[in-house]
Parts: C-alpha cells; structure tokens; sequence
C-alpha cells in the first residue's frame, strides 16, 4: 500500500483522479508526523524534497515545523537530516535565475524572506542547526551550511544575534575552514562572508579565532594570484574582517600579517594575457592593502601600517606593478591609488616614491612619468582621477616634496633639455582640454597647501606666452585666463587655485591686487545675474575677493580692507555678495566632495571640486562674511585688540618660557641635592665606622697598657728581693722563679698582641698617608682616599648650586621687574584684564619658586656645614692615629727593656745558686755537717733549676 501511495506521488498512473500538489503535500507531511517506521518518515521526507523547488509556497507553509522535527528526533539517521536540511534549503533559499523578471524575483525574494522569519521564530533552530554542523557526516554538514548561509542572507542581523549567544557558535563555523572536504571549505567561506557583514563583534571572534593564519595558507595553497574562486572568496572574507575595525586590524599588523602580503604582488616580464580571475583576485588584494592604509583610519593606526609595508618591502613591490609594462588598465589603476594611500601623510615613504625611477632611457622620475598621464587627454578618465589623487598624497603634510615640485617652476632650476613635474603642470594647466586644467590647478594647487613659503616662491615664476613680449608671472597668466570666458571647468579649476594661494598669505594678496583689471573683473562676475551653469563661478569669484579683504595688509591705497568693502556695497550689495558666496557650499557636488580624499567622479563633467578646497571654503566662509560686514571703526578696534593680544601673548610665552625652564633647573637642583645628600650620609657611615675601630684600637691599647704596668711592677718586686735569696730563703726563691715564668708567658702573649695592633696602625697610618696624598691632588684606593675624594666632589658641587642659585635669583628680579611693567600697563579690555590675572599668576608662581630657592639654599648651607664637619673628624682621625703611632712605639721599647731586665735577673739567680752550691762543698770539705733537709732543699733547688734550664732552652728553641 506504501509503495502504491509513493508510485502515485512520484509519478504513477492511477486510474482516478490525480490529487493537486497541496493535496500531496498535505498527505506527504501526515505521513512525516504519523509513521512509526524511520523507512516511511525518510520516504516521504524525500518526497517533501523532490517537491519543494515546484511547490515551494505549499512545502514551506505546511511542512517546515515537521522537518524541524525531524531535525530534532532523528538525529540518529543522517540521511533523513540530510533529506530534511535539503528541504529546508530549496523553501528557503532564493534561486537566482537570470530569466526571471523583476517582479518573480521579487516574489521570490518575499517568499524567501516569510520563511526565513518563520524558521527564525524559534531561535532553538539556529541552535539545532548549529549543533548539526558539528556532524562530519557529509550529508548532514553540507546542506546545513547551505540552509545557515541562506538564513543569513535573508535576515543577517538576526541570525548573527542568535549566534554571538550561542557557546562556542563562531567556533563551530570556524572548524569549517579545517574540513579535508573542498566543498564544504569552500562553502564555509560564503558562510563565514555572510556572518562577518557589519557585525564588529563577531568579526574580532573569527579573527581570535585564528582565521587570518588560516585564510592565508588557503590563498597561498590555491596559488595566490594565480588561483581561483576559492582566494576570492577568502580575499573578501579578509575584506571584511578588517574593514572599519580597528582592532583586527591591529591584530593583523602585530601577528606580521602585512608581511605575508608581499610575495601576492610578484609580476613577471611579460604581463599579457592575465586571466579575468587573476584581475579579480589582483584587485581584492591591492583593496584589502587599502583597507589596512585608508584615510578613515586612525592616523596612529594608519602611520604604524604605513612603515610595516615600508619596512617588508610591500610599497617596493607595488611600485614596481607601477611601471611595469603589460598589466591591465584597471589593476594599473588601482595599483596607483593604493600606492597613493601607502605613501599618503609618510615622509618616509614619501620620500621613497620621490626616489623611484621608471624604466626609460633615459630614466624619468615615477612622478613625471604619472603627470603626463594626468595631462594626456587620450588617456582613460579613471587612471587620470587615479594618478592626480597620487599626486595629492605625494605632497600631503610633505613640505619638502612641495618645495621640490615648486622649484622645478623656478627660473634658476628649469633644465631645457628634460621634462619636470613644474612644466607638465603648467602646460596642463594652459592646454585646450577642460579637464587637464582642472586636475593642474588642483595639482599645483597641493603644492601650496598649507606652506607659506612656497607660495611666495611661485610668485616668482615668469611665463613666455609669445615671442616679442616680454614674460608674464604665473598668477597674471592665470587671471587673464579667467578673464577670457573659458569653460566652466578651467575657470572653476583656476578659482580654487588663485583662492588656496592668496589664502593667509598678505603678499600674494598684494601681487594680485596691484594688477588693476583683476578687482573689476570679480566684481563685475559677481554682480551680474547669470544662469545655474554660471553661479558656481560667482560664488568663487566672491570666495577669492573675501579673501582679498580678511588677508589685505593694507600696502596698497587704492585697495584697502575699507574702500574693498565700500567697493562691494556700491557695486554689489553686502547681502548679494553673501549671497552669492553660499553658492558655493550648497552646490550639489560640494557635498560630495567633501566626503573623502580620493577624487571619484562618474563623469569628467562632474569633476569640479577638490577635497582639501572644500575644508579651505568651510574655514573661511564665515571669517569673510564677518569681515564684509564689519565698520571700519571695529577694524580698528579689532586691530588694536589683535595687537594688544599678541604683546601679552608674546609676554605670557615668555613668562612661560623662564618658568619652564626655572622648573627645569628646580629640578636639576633637587637631584644634586638628593645625590648630595646620599653622598654625605655614605661619608657619614664611613666616618661612624672609622671611628668604631678607633675605639676599639684605643680599648685594646689601653688594656695593654694595664698588663705591661702590672709586669713592670711584678719585675720590680722580684728585684727588690734578691738580697733574701742569698739568706737561702727557698719559699721566695720558688716564687720568685714562677713569677718569673708567669711574666715570660704574658710577654709571649703581649708580642703577638702587640704584632697584631702593629699590622693595624700600619694600615691605618697607610690609609691616613693616602688620604693626605689624595687631598694634595693625588689619588688613593683605601676607604680614606673615597672619603675625602667625595668630599672635595661635595665642595665642588655645593659651588656650582650655589652658582645656580645665584642665577636664578638673578633671573627672579628680571620676572619681577617685567611682571611690575605689565601690571603698570592700562587694560584696555576684558582680554587684557584676563592678561593681568595670567600675570599675576605667574608671579605667584615664581614666588613660590623663590621660596623653594631659598630653601634650597638652606639645605646647601647645612651640607656645607656638614661638610665642614666631615672635614674636623677626618683630621681628629688622623691625629687619634698619629698618637696611636706613638703609644704603640712607647710600648715597644718599654717592652724590650722589660725583657733585658727579665735576662739580667736570671743571670744573677744563676750565679747566686752557683755560689751557694760551692759554699756549702766547702763546708762539707772542712768536716762541717749540713742538715738533711737542707740538702733535700738544695736538690729540690737543683732540680728546679734544671728544669728551669731545659724550659730556657725550650723557649729559645720555640723563639728561633
């Protein structure tokens, strides 16, 4: 029975009536929502699938909720997705079919978008389709690519809501780049296009997420330039990731991006024959180098990519797709205006495109060979609007390239025998076409943009304009052209040059003033009630004679700011003259312009005003009007209020100048100062130190002078005694030989002391000897030669602050003095009384600065004081050490004579013991008896001073 239902769908013959599409349909979504078998649910999906492109509106109302169903419960089956996200695909994509007319495809559009907003009406879906695309299997992953890019497509901003809250959303698209599959890579490209479209937040996402590093292995793996659909694809993915957002775009330039950017732009010899999908890519990536250099930009932003493609090369690379020959017209021309924005407001890379020379023989500057372009009416309209914008940002914020395009107008300069920018512009700027005089007096115009000195200089170039009369300068030539009724481009082209001339340039002013046809001839264009064509030339014409007015200096009598005033309400009336002065900003085209830099116009008619004209119109439109309606009586006024301003200005800069550097000084000084100040308390340490040791080589000293009195006094004793020895008084004689030993172990001791107290003075006698050295002019190594060699950099330094000191003193009574010349002065207005404030607060300032002087000053007098000090204990030190010398000598020959004393005494015990051993042999010997224990005495005394020999001869022993 199924089988039958599904032949009679797909095209069967049945014997009855055959049901309408609707009616399938309805039947096919049943079968979708009541079958149990997965068989039957994926049939009749596929059946929804085959009828969803013919019945779209039927399909789409009645079974998009039961595929979302699907969607969600067969998850397990990636055939019956794959069926279903097909299904979903064909309702809601809109097919693009050249043969339709307008309003099916508008139908279809409408169709397209219903649905859509059903789907997104649950916002799960986007979810669920999210979670779909983390499936591999190719079934189920391509066609929910294709349904999310065509979801975003129809209502972008919705579904980018959805997915910058859903976890890891961008992620999973992300992952799409790395799939091994090309068609699905490649579609993840379209998708990620569609997502990034004016979304800030989701392209910093993709751009964290790694895509840059992945975007360009893709183009280099597919061959750069040379590849295909796929490199365009990510070329505009690139595109808009970086566009407008400035963080990515520092992401770009930080991760070394600009470098790998290089090899894109490597051409060959031969040039010729480039396919369209080369152009294409070409062209994508020269836009995408914009984008990292547009003027819109931030200029740090814009500077720092600027010397990135300077630095790796880039800018060479482009320069040299510049004088190639071979390549396409509009590869050419887009190569001229993204060299133009690299080199735009970068003297640096300014200067290297001033340097680049084109392949001729012989080689002609890359400018020159550009400007002949430009001039060349032959030449497309695109690449001559390209080349004059290359020419505008060469000498953007480019004095020096101003000068060097100027000096080639200059008679001293002019080399016959070559080509220069200057001759080029001045033949443009006469030739017949309309459109070379525009783009000339624009171009040369730039040349004087902003830089006074220049536009002095041009008013020295003469022209020849035929034989036999004599030369006429460049600012006549261009009047007499405006005189002689040309088109409304030259004279319109002439206008903008004449007014960004003169403009706040007196001089100028005067030269085109002293011509006495000029100012009739404005006011003449002015006055007269001409057609839409004409006003334009009337409101410029009123813009230059504005100009004569608020920059006139007043050198010339005839044509003062008053009777060039009184002129205009004569002739013209002050309220036509404003009047016709607004032409100029409320011309269609003034508004355009005013956008951007870059020259882009849809036809050469339309090209009448220039960017950096149109902020020149807004800055003095208002300032000429206030000044036509101004009295003569408030010029006046205002001139004596100017002057007033800038002698206070001027004193203000001057005040401001001293206190500057003032400051600058009060700070020099609160450094030598500090350094001063750790300087003496290092010395200070030094000298605590030193002092430390002092003492304690005096407790030493003293402790030693305690034992030799003792021994001194022990000596004594023992000779006084001498004479009891000889009555055999054995006990003192016992005594007397331990004192004696006592005293010999203490001198031992006392010799070793007094070799380390030795050692010590010396070193202090030493540093001492260094330290005078050092003080008479000589230099030293010990602690004591540092001392007193930062000492004398202490006196030196507390001279030259004192020097200081007195210098700003100085400058102090010469602030005063001025500050008392112009507090004495009248105020003539409210300005000046703002003035006297000022005054005063700087004198209150320089107050406080000499307070800080002073105390300064004081903390100089207490390092001096110190140092004085410094100096008193450096000399108590060196006297402690010279009467340390001395003790320490005393002590050295009270010692050996204590030791010679010692040698004298034993001497005379010796013989003494010798006497008394003969005297009682005697006495044996002549039969007298002699006790027993005085023989045990005299041996004990034997024994003793035998024992007393052998410890002599072991202290000899033990001294050699």
């Amino acid at each position: 029975m199924t089988m039958n239902f599904f032949r009679g769908v797909m095209g069967g013959q049945p014997a009855g009536p055959q049901p309408t599409g609707a009616e399938t349909i309805h039947k096919l979504c049943d079968r979708v929502a009541s079958s149990t078998l997965l068989e039957d649910r994926r049939d009749a999906v596929r059946a929804l699938k085959s009828l969803s492109k013919k019945y779209r509106l039927e399909v789409g109302t009645q079974a998009m909720d039961h595929l979302v169903h699907i969607l969600q419960t067969d998850r397990s089956d990636s055939e019956i997705l794959g069926y279903a996200l097909d299904t979903l695909y064909n309702i809601i994509c809109n097919d693009e079919e050249e043969e339709q007319d307008e309003n099916a495809q508008k139908q279809e559009e409408d169709l397209g978008v219903l649905f859509t907003d059903k789907f997104l009406g649950d916002s799960e879906n986007v979810t669920l389709l999210l979670t779909l695309l983390e499936e591999f299997d190719f079934h189920v992953r391509w066609p929910g690519v294709k349904l999310l890019t065509a979801l975003l497509k129809n209502q972008c901003n919705q579904v980018q809501g959805v997915i910058l809250v859903s976890p890891m959303g961008v992620s999973r698209l992300m992952d799409l780049l790395a799939d091994s599959r090309e068609v699905i890579r490649n579609d993840g490209l379209l998708l990620l296009q569609q997502l990034t479209k004016g979304n800030a937040a989701i392209q910093k996402i993709v751009a964290f997420e790694n895509a840059f590093e992945r975007l360009l292995d893709i183009i280099t793996e597919e061959g750069s330039s040379d590849g295909g659909i796929v490199v365009e694809d990510c070329l505009l993915l690139l595109v808009n990731l970086l566009k407008n957002n400035s963080s990515n775009q520092n992401f770009f330039k930080e991760g070394s991006y600009i470098q790998r950017m290089k090899p894109w732009f490597e051409v060959g010899d031969d040039n010729s024959g480039w396919s369209a999908q080369k152009v294409t890519n070409l062209h994508l990536m020269l836009q995408l180098v914009r984008v990292m250099v547009s003027p819109v930009n931030s200029p740090g932003a814009t500077s720092s990519c600027q010397k990135s493609m300077y630095q790796c090369g880039l800018l060479q690379q482009l320069c040299t797709i510049l004088m190639a020959t071979g390549v396409p017209a509009d590869i050419l021309t887009e190569t001229i205006n993204t060299v133009s924005e690299v080199i735009r407001g970068s003297q640096i890379n300014q200067d290297y495109f001033a340097s680049v020379n084109a392949p001729s023989n012989p080689p002609r500057p890359a400018i020159v060979v550009l400007l002949m372009s430009m001039v060349n009416e032959r030449q497309p309209f695109v690449l001559r609007c390209a080349v004059l914008y290359c020419f505008q940002c060469f000498l953007y914020k480019n004095q020096k390239g101003q000068g060097e395009i100027v000096a080639t107008l200059l008679p001293s300069t002019i080399d016959a025998n070559s080509i220069s920018a200057g001759q080029l512009l001045c033949g443009g700027l006469f030739s017949a076409d309309s459109l070379s005089n525009w783009c000339a007096a624009v171009a040369l115009a730039h040349a004087l943009q902003d830089n006074l000195t220049q536009k002095e200089q041009l008013l020295r170039v003469q022209l020849a304009t035929s034989l036999g009369k004599p030369p006429v300068s460049l600012l006549q030539q261009c009047t007499n052209i405006l005189s002689q009724g040309s088109k409304v481009q030259t004279r319109v082209g002439l206008l903008m040059l004449l007014c960004t001339w003169i403009s706040n340039c007196p001089i100028a002013v005067t030269h085109f003033l002293h011509n006495q046809e000029n100012v009739p001839f404005l006011t003449g264009q002015i006055s007269e009630n001409l057609g839409e064509d004409e006003r334009l030339v009337q409101g410029l014409c009123a813009l230059l004679l504005g100009i004569c007015i608020y920059y006139n200096d007043n050198s010339l009598e005839n044509y003062t700011k008053e009777k060039l005033k009184q002129l205009i309400e004569k002739r013209i009336g002050k309220e036509n003259f404003v009047e016709k002065l607004g032409f100029v900003t409320k011309h269609e085209l003034y508004s355009r312009a005013a956008q951007k830099p870059q020259p882009v116009f849809p036809s050469p008619e339309q090209m009448l005003f220039d960017h950096e004209f149109t902020k020149l119109v807004k800055e003095l439109e208002g300032v000429i009007t206030k000044a036509v309606h101004k009295t003569s009586e408030e010029e006046k006024k205002e001139e004596e209020v100017k002057k007033t301003l800038e002698q206070h200005d001027s004193i203000v800069i001057q005040y401001k100048d001293l206190i500057r550097d003032q400051d600058t000084q009060i700070q020099e000084l609160r450094e030598q100062v500090s350094t001063l100040s750790l300087n003496s308390e290092q010395m200070q340490n030094q000298i605590t130190q030193q002092q430390s040791q002092i003492q304690q080589h005096k407790d030493q000293y003293n402790i030693l002078k305690l034992k030799l009195g003792k021994d001194s006094q022990g000596l004594s004793s023992s000779h006084g005694e001498g004479a009891h020895v000889n009555g055999l008084h054995s006990e003192e004689l016992s005594q007397l030989r331990e004192e004696v030993e006592e005293l010999r172990r203490q001198h031992t001791l006392q010799h070793t002391q007094l070799s380390d107290k030795d050692s010590l003075i010396n070193t202090l006698r030493c540093g001492a000897a260094a330290a005078a050295q050092t003080a008479e002019g000589g230099t030293g190594g010990s602690d004591n030669t540092e001392l007193l060699g930062e000492v004398e950099s202490l006196r030196s330094r507390v001279q030259a602050q004192c020097a200081e000191i007195s210098q700003l003193q100085t400058e102090r009574l010469e602030l005063i003095r001025r500050a008392e010349a112009v507090s004495s002065a009248p105020a003539s207005s409210s300005e000046s009384s703002a003035d006297t404030v000022t005054v005063s607060e700087l004198e209150s300032r320089l107050a406080a600065q000499t307070t800080e002087a002073e105390r300064l000053k004081e903390e100089c007098r207490g390092l001096r004081e110190g140092h004085a000090g410094l100096e008193q204990q450096l000399a108590s030190a060196q006297s402690t050490v010279a009467i340390e010398q001395t003790e320490k000598t005393k002590l050295q020959q009270e010692v050996q004579e204590s030791k010679k004393e010692q040698d004298d005494l034993l001497m005379l015990l010796a013989d003494q013991d010798q006497k008394i051993l003969n005297l009682k042999q005697r006495l044996r010997d002549l039969g007298e008896t002699i006790d027993e224990d005085e023989d045990e005495i005299d041996a004990r005394d034997q024994f003793g001073e035998d024992d007393d020999d052998d410890d002599e001869e072991e202290d000899e022993e033990n001294n050699d």
